[in-house]
């Protein structure tokens, strides 16, 4: 198999894999994520596989504003947008990437401190 056919969040937005999908169009799915780190803890996931944000490009500008849009989108449907959320993109084994297909974060529903840590 190839790294996309490997790619657990390909196989979810393709669905051979269950993912708890609270928003799909078509350029990205949003699920809840697994392992919820806050009250609200929500992967926003391009379709197109990216291993990360490191191969992101000017010619991927475009796709990038959707998935912060989708995470606003997300944030005012679980209600947590005026109280304040945070949006995560780890990068790399250092930045924490356990997952290697570009995805955003979209944590709230608890204070969040700084260092994350």
């Amino acid at each position: 198999m190839g790294a996309m056919a490997e790619c657990l969040f390909c196989r979810i937005v393709v669905r051979e894999v269950p993912g708890r999908i609270v928003y799909e169009d078509e350029h990205c799915v949003a699920l809840e994520d697994i392992n919820p780190q806050a009250p609200v803890h929500i992967l926003v996931i391009p379709k197109r596989h990216m291993d990360s944000m490191a191969q992101v490009t000017a010619a991927d500008g475009e796709l990038m504003v959707h998935l912060l849009l989708i995470v606003n989108r997300m944030a005012k449907e679980k209600k947590i947008i005026d109280r304040g959320y945070r949006t995560v993109i780890n990068t790399g084994s250092a930045g924490g990437q356990s997952v290697y297909h570009l995805h955003l974060h979209l944590l709230g529903g608890r204070p969040m401190h700084w260092p994350p840590g």
